[in-house]
């Protein structure tokens, strides 16, 4: 829905002196602390302080970029560089950023046609909007100023600036769309509408449809466990002592999504006081995830914590709007009511219902005479923040210490983090905002009213890290940091672990084989349900062929081909088991949560578990001799043929329009549990569609030693001539080296007012 102002907390007047204070603050900080090495930062001298509020000033801002297109961005002061940032970023992702936005506003409908409701009526739900105001409105006026100066810089590039997915769907439709102009809060949009569903709620409300429909004792059959394949992110740290330099390394590759133009951009932020590169979510100021700032850096992995607590809650109309099941009986719920604009197509009401919990997230099923809905409390929503106050901690830390003390202030997703700096030190944490629940009720929705809301759960503290430390979001060792459910399966992270030791890798040169390793480790508890005993020739050959294999899912093996099609043929067979067959039931959630739904991606996850559950076990070999036959004697083409990728961009959703993401389909290795990511969906396609949406390697020792790679470019422009020049590089698995000295970068001079 679309909120008024008034609505939840005032955003607070901000006047120049109290912002100016802030960055002064700042500013004072990052001098008091080590300089950054020689060569990595700049040196010149300090214009005198801005004027914040209600003053006009000239911003000093240059704009240079390298060889793949990549901005570097150096200016005076702060809010210079974050005008400049924003700038550049709606220069280079224009579409992408806006999309963000009208997503988060409960509007991609209006940008779209119908392909955009379910999504839009789910913003409007879930009060993306109100809660992105609440969180800029209760920023520290430090940041509101940064925030504000981007959204500034934002407005002035997309004023300057006609991405041509806007005028093909101006042709499509027949009729503009009116997106209004980026608001201050924008930045906080476009990062609620990337993580709202992020995180664990989701799969509780896949639980919930499970224990609904098969009971309980199925409940956690689903979960990777030690079946496959599953996809999460890696992560990994080698202290000093581990490398050619003796000084640190961090490297790995964040798993999400392939989507056009990529999920991360590449940026260098410079001034006086840091110099900062890094990936960041475009449409959002700063560096969040992965960063190196010269004399520290640090990247992150999901911790898979429990992050959200999903109500099932009691309502009936009232009068005046809805009431809500609570402690005490009955009690009002807050109601807002409002129209989707839908292009092309007639208008939509919406009805958005909030109660004390949270807001109701779901479509609502008749029980009895009452309706029943799904309601989710979030940190963000509960708490009105969205981790804004990291960003400029960030971006000034020095050390180690000062990145784990930034993401203090971080909120969702939990991750883990790995940090480390130039006198030696490696820190291992969990940052974020996890709700303390006992490991049962992670799982399962919980009956509304409750008599206690969960409070944040206590984080552990940082620990060093003496050797190396590996992060693939598998359930941690040490009980203080099990703080969810739903872990990736161990595969990533134990591979990752015997490639360390094996490889003794010295320097980042040494890591490309352990990006681009493909060794599926579910292979081999899952071939031990290949039949035994005579068999037919087509069997035998399908059988002896996968007894041969080295278990690696390298585009050009045929064995690797041969091992898929039969675990599609297997997933497919269980899926229409009749123990399944009231799964097949349509869920009660509402449409937004589809994708969530697909039983081949929840049987291929818990294949072994639930080959191993009673109601199926009697029949498992059967299964899985008829899995085999099914495709014993087909064509026998590699892996590659078929494992192919698959990026979504937000037109191939639009009926009628040409998917600018068709042609990048390129062959792949990899699978979903291989260190390579490229997860398909067994049972449905072979195609990729989730993976390595970066890689990056920072060498604490000399920062031009370290290495990035996206999956397409710089640019989203299909006319750049970067809108997808590391394409090959990334199939490759060969990431660039990062250029810093200003004189090997190509100036593209001032940029800003």
């Amino acid at each position: 829905m679309l909120y008024p102002l008034s609505y939840g907390r005032t955003c607070p007047a901000r006047d120049g002196a109290e912002a100016l204070g802030e960055l002064t603050r700042w500013s004072a900080e990052a001098r008091n602390r080590a300089r950054i090495p020689s060569g990595q930062g700049i040196r010149h001298p300090r214009s005198p302080a801005p004027a914040l509020v209600g003053q006009t000033r000239e911003v000093t801002a240059r704009l240079y970029r390298d060889d793949l297109g990549i901005p570097h961005v150096r200016a005076d002061h702060v809010l210079d560089l974050a005008d400049a940032q924003g700038e550049v970023t709606a220069r280079d992702r224009a579409w992408q950023i806006e999309v963000g936005r009208l997503k988060a506003e409960g509007r991609l409908a209006e940008l779209i046609g119908r392909a955009g409701v379910a999504w839009d009526v789910f913003a409007r739900r879930a009060r993306l909007d109100d809660t992105a105001r609440r969180a800029f409105g209760g920023l520290d006026a430090g940041t509101t100023a940064f925030v504000r100066a981007y959204a500034e810089g934002v407005r002035r590039g997309l004023a300057a600036t006609t991405a041509s997915e806007f005028a093909a769907l101006d042709a499509h439709f027949g009729v503009g769309c009116d997106r209004g102009e980026w608001p201050d809060h924008g930045p906080l949009l476009v990062m609620h509408a990337a993580h709202v569903l992020f995180t664990s709620y989701p799969a509780i409300l896949w639980r919930e449809h499970v224990v609904r429909t098969l009971g309980e004792d199925w409940a956690e059959l689903f979960e990777a466990g030690e079946a496959g394949p599953t996809s999460g992110s890696n992560a990994w740290a080698l202290h000093g002592s581990r490398t050619g330099s003796g000084m640190p390394l961090l490297a790995g590759d964040p798993h999400r999504m392939f989507e056009l133009p990529g999920v991360y951009q590449q940026v260098r932020l410079a001034c006086d006081e840091f110099d900062v590169v890094g990936l960041t979510f475009p449409g959002v100021p700063g560096v969040q995830h992965f960063g190196h700032a010269g004399s520290v850096a640090w990247g992150i992995t999901n911790a898979m914590a429990h992050g959200a607590d999903v109500l099932r809650e009691t309502l009936r109309r009232a009068p005046d709007g809805w009431e809500a099941l609570g402690p005490g009986g009955w009690q009002p719920a807050r109601v807002e009511r409002s129209i989707i604009r839908v292009r092309g197509g007639d208008d939509i009401e919406v009805e958005a219902i909030e109660t004390a919990r949270g807001p109701v997230v779901t479509d609502l099923r008749e029980d009895g005479s009452h309706l029943v809905g799904w309601s989710v409390r979030l940190p963000a929503r509960a708490d009105g923040d969205l981790g804004f106050s990291s960003l400029l901690p960030l971006l000034h830390a020095r050390s180690a210490d000062d990145v784990v003390t930034a993401f203090g202030g971080w909120v969702d997703p939990v991750n883990r983090l790995l940090a480390a700096d130039t006198t030696g030190a490696v820190r291992s944490a969990t940052v974020g905002r996890p709700f303390a629940r006992p490991a049962a009720q992670r799982l399962l929705a919980l009956d509304a009213p409750l008599d206690d809301v969960a409070p944040a759960a206590p984080l552990p503290r940082a620990i060093d890290v003496e050797d190396c430390a590996v992060d693939a979001n598998e359930r941690p060792d040490r009980p203080d940091v099990d703080l969810g459910s739903g872990y990736a399966a161990p595969y990533r992270a134990d591979r990752i672990r015997v490639l360390l030791d094996e490889l003794r890798p010295r320097s980042i040169d040494d890591f490309p084989p352990i990006w681009g390793d493909t060794r599926l480790g579910s292979a081999e508890a899952l071939l031990a349900h290949l039949p035994s005993g005579p068999l037919a020739g087509p069997e035998e050959d399908v059988r002896r062929a996968l007894a041969q294999w080295d278990g690696r899912m390298d585009a050009a093996s045929v064995p690797a081909a041969m091992f898929a099609a039969w675990r599609d043929a297997l997933v497919r067979r269980v899926v229409s088991h009749p123990a399944l067959a009231r799964l097949h039931e349509p869920h009660a959630f509402g449409a937004v949560y589809d994708s969530w739904f697909g039983l081949e991606a929840h049987v291929a996850r818990g294949l072994l578990r639930l080959l191993a559950h009673p109601p199926l076990a009697q029949d498992a070999a059967s299964l899985a001799r008829d899995a085999l036959s099914d495709v014993a004697g087909t064509q026998a083409d590699a892996w590659g043929a078929r494992h192919r990728l698959m990026a979504a961009h937000v037109l191939g959703a639009v009926p009628g329009m040409d998917d600018p993401a068709a042609g990048f389909a390129v062959a792949l290795d990899g699978d979903g549990d291989t260190v390579r990511c490229t997860a398909s969906t067994p049972g449905l396609s072979a195609r990729a569609w989730r993976g390595s949406v970066a890689r990056w390697a920072w060498d604490l020792a000399d920062r031009e030693r370290s290495v990035w790679n996206v999956p397409f470019g710089a640019s989203g422009d299909p006319a750049s001539p970067h809108h997808a020049d590391q394409l090959g590089a990334w199939v490759e698995v060969r990431p660039a080296r990062i250029v810093t000295a200003w004189e090997r970068l190509r100036d593209e001079g001032t940029i800003g007012r």
